[in-house]
């Protein structure tokens, strides 16, 4: 089963910012400079966070999760292009 989930962060330090935003564009699509959404199983979801967890600085950064279920997923609206994901991939 796959999560439909969107990260947000806001980094202090440039590096640690280009690092962690190269591990979310392996496991997900960039909708905003700092935001992405990712169409992931759990086991991912878990591997991607330990990555992003031993890049951050826990004192500086931070990275927000939020896992959305089908009908949220639904209900997103967007103004301009983004990239979709197929509903039917989304598990609650």
């Amino acid at each position: 089963m796959k999560q439909f989930m969107v990260v947000a962060y806001d980094i202090a330090d440039n590096r640690r910012r280009q690092k962690i935003a190269k591990v979310l564009e392996q496991h997900g699509m960039r909708c905003n400079e700092s935001v992405f959404e990712c169409l992931l199983t759990d086991a991912k979801i878990k591997k991607m966070q330990a990555q992003i967890l031993k890049l951050a600085d826990k004192s500086e950064d931070i990275i927000l999760y939020y896992f959305l279920c089908l009908p949220c997923v639904m209900k997103r609206e967007s103004i301009g292009k983004r990239p979709e994901f197929a509903p039917e991939l989304v598990m609650v």
